[in-house]
């Protein structure tokens, strides 16, 4: 996670890439693509434009990526769960590493959306990372004489972010209290699964009616490119390094 952050930033600044759309996508490279953006952009007060071509060059770049291992996969020297490990290590979302590990088998699966899952929980982590320093930079900024304040009259605070909470009390949920209380939570789990995937997709599209296909052109080229190579460069030194 570490790398992909510091790569695609460093690489952002050297190609003079729009900053808040590079760490929109250094975030969502590094933890779980689109989901992670929609997280963060919040607390990086990110404008609904930036948010959503974030989005969507994360969605691109990953689903070809993914396209690209089920391809190779066949002739790897590898068995099925280093190819499982090896996806959920470096694909973008839960779904490019279910697409790549799927035709491999259930091992190559299983492996990879665990793997792909402790990264995903890093995104915590992250998001309380983010709020410390937003929370820094307003601290040293000067204080003006008339400081805004809240419709209770306190002054202005930086929020923070509920849905991790949501986020914990959710996994919790599924992974222990609903197998405690249902003899099978399969059903209702997928269930509640499918009506997620909907409203995100819902949630993305949004997203996209507020995108300028002109500043989409003129902004998403460098920051692209930066989210390319760091992804090339992850994808080469991970599979060396099992």
């Amino acid at each position: 996670m570490a790398f992909s952050l510091i790569v695609v930033l460093a690489l952002g600044r050297l190609l003079g890439a729009d900053s808040k759309l590079t760490l929109l996508l250094a975030v969502g490279t590094a933890i779980c693509g689109a989901a992670a953006i929609a997280a963060v952009s919040p607390l990086l007060k990110s404008k609904d434009e930036d948010t959503a071509i974030s989005v969507g060059l994360i969605a691109l770049i990953g689903t070809l990526f993914a396209a690209a291992y089920t391809l190779i996969q066949p002739w790897l020297p590898i068995d099925e769960a280093t190819y499982g490990i090896w996806s959920g290590l470096t694909l973008h979302e839960i779904a490019h590493v279910a697409m790549a590990a799927a035709p491999a088998g259930q091992d190559a699966l299983s492996d990879g959306l665990i793997a792909k899952l402790c990264r995903v929980i890093l995104l915590v982590p992250v998001c309380l990372g983010i709020l410390s320093m937003q929370k820094l930079r307003t601290q040293s900024k000067p204080k003006p004489a008339h400081p805004k304040t809240n419709d209770t009259g306190n002054a202005a605070t930086f929020p923070f972010p509920w849905f991790l909470l949501g986020l914990v009390a959710m996994s919790l949920l599924g992974s222990y209290a609903l197998p405690a209380i249902l003899p099978d939570p399969t059903t209702l789990l997928n269930g509640v699964s499918i009506v997620t995937t909907l409203l995100l997709g819902m949630a993305m599209a949004g997203l996209g009616l507020n995108v300028s296909l002109r500043d989409f052109r003129n902004r998403s080229l460098r920051p692209l490119a930066a989210m390319f190579i760091t992804s090339v460069l992850l994808t080469v030194l991970t599979y060396i390094s099992l």
